[in-house]
Formats: C-alpha cells, structure tokens, sequence
C-alpha cells in the first residue's frame, strides 16, 4: 500500500460518516488513526481505510461495535502489523458473503416484481415464481447441526406439504411479525410491557408451531430454546437483520431479545 493519508475530516465526508463517530471508534480503540499531526489532527493511511471500510460492512450487517471488535481481531485486522494479504483474505470473505446476499435480494425482488406485474395486469399467478429467493434449504447444514437431522427433515416436509396458499400466509405472518418487532423498539417502550409482551407471545405461538424445533417437540425445553433464539438474534447478522430499527447496530435485535426473555421467564 502507499504512504498517503487523510485527515479525519476527508475520511468522515469519503464514509458519510462523522469525525465524532471516528474520534469514538479511536477511543474505544477500533479504528486507532495511523498518526496525529503537531496541530492535534487525526490522519488515516490506507491500511486504516481498509479498515474502516470492514467497519461500515459489519455494521450494515447489523453487528454491534464490541462483535465487530471481536471478528476484527479474530483474524487479526486490529493489529497494526496486518499485511495487505491478511486484509485481502478477510475482504474477500466479506465480498462473497456480499454477493451471496445480494443474488438473494435480487431474486426477491424479482419474484415481488413479477407478483405486482401479474397483479396489475389481472394475470394468473405463478405460485412457482412467488417465492423464489425465499430458500428455506440454505440453512439445512446449520440446523442439522444444531439440533438434528432429524429436526430438519420435519420441518422441510412440513414447508414442502404446504399449499400455496400456505406457504403466502406463513410469509404474511413472518413479516407482520417483523414489522411489528421493529415498531415497538422504534416506539421506546420497555420489553417488559404488555404491548410488547403480546407480540412475544405471538413469536413463541409462531416457533412452536414449525416442526422439527425444540419448541414444537414434546416436552421439549421450550424456554430454553426461546431465550437461546433470543440470543441469537443479536449475535448472528442474518438473522438480527429481520430487526434492524433507524437505529442501527443491534438495538431492534436486542429488544426482542429481552421482550422474549422477559415472556419465557414468566410463561414457559
């Protein structure tokens, strides 16, 4: 890489960002600038920006600065003797996550547009279209993993022997749900509250209602399983994403977390 650098006030306008946001990602020691200048300035090189670049992907992902901290570090992008290979291989990761994303989306979009085309032009409907982009089957290694082969074959015969009609009205209630969550985090009322509280109890009628997870199974540990879900939803991106409030970071995530803790604990 070359010896150029930037100031902080040329870095914030390239990132749409702020130099207080920087001068914060400085003090909590994830983006340290490469020197100060006599006059007190922050200067960035271009390590930094490579930097700062995966700063800004993580957080569109939804993660929150201590797990960016965390994945930063895990492969060594906060030690300031990271080589240019060590960069390119963590980015290219990210990149083919990126693409794998974005070829998902675009499918959605697809399959959304050709449903309004069909639907303005009074067309019939190509139920074999309306969901492409909406594969249940990307995560069939995960939840093997988690919780069984088993596990999975039921609810991938459940989601098979749907109608179509079924399938639209289990999407429907998904996005409600969603919709709902991301609503009441935005709203600033307490997790604990009873607005809250009946959209958790949705959630838990809505999980225990698929086959094949720990909440559907017969004495199965239903409040475990909830909070653990709960859990999950702000450490893993993919799925805290489905929350992402105005906010940014993990706070819509971290609101269903705790809403649903909050109802386990009493309920279940």
């Amino acid at each position: 890489m070359g010896t150029r650098d930037w100031s902080i006030q040329e870095i914030a306008r390239l990132a749409g960002t702020t130099s207080r946001t920087l001068r914060h990602y400085d003090d909590i020691g994830l983006l340290p600038p490469s020197r100060i200048a006599h006059n007190g300035y922050r200067h960035y090189d271009e390590q930094a920006l490579v930097r700062l670049q995966r700063i800004l992907l993580l957080r569109e992902l939804g993660l929150g600065l201590p797990q960016i901290a965390e994945v930063l570090a895990s492969d060594g992008s906060l030690s300031s003797s990271t080589g240019p290979q060590s960069a390119q291989t963590a980015l290219k990761t990210h990149l083919a996550l990126l693409r794998e994303e974005q070829t998902r989306l675009a499918r959605q979009i697809a399959s959304v547009e050709s449903t309004i085309a069909a639907l303005r032009g009074g067309e019939e409907l190509m139920a074999e279209n309306m969901f492409d982009g909406f594969d249940h089957t990307r995560y069939k290694e995960e939840v093997e993993e988690r919780w069984g082969k088993k596990a999975y074959a039921d609810s991938d015969r459940w989601w098979r022997g749907m109608t179509d009609a079924e399938r639209a009205d289990w999407q429907r209630r998904v996005s409600d749900l969603g919709r709902d969550w991301i609503a009441a985090a935005e709203s600033g009322i307490d997790p604990a509250s009873d607005e809250a509280q009946a959209i958790a109890r949705r959630h838990v009628e809505w999980l225990t209602g698929i086959p094949g997870t720990p909440a559907a199974a017969p004495g199965g540990d239903v409040r475990g399983y909830v909070i653990g879900l709960g859990e999950m939803y702000v450490a893993d991106p993919r799925f805290g994403a489905n929350y992402a409030t105005s906010a940014g970071g993990t706070h819509g995530a971290e609101f269903v977390r705790d809403a649903l803790r909050v109802y386990a604990e009493a309920n279940l």
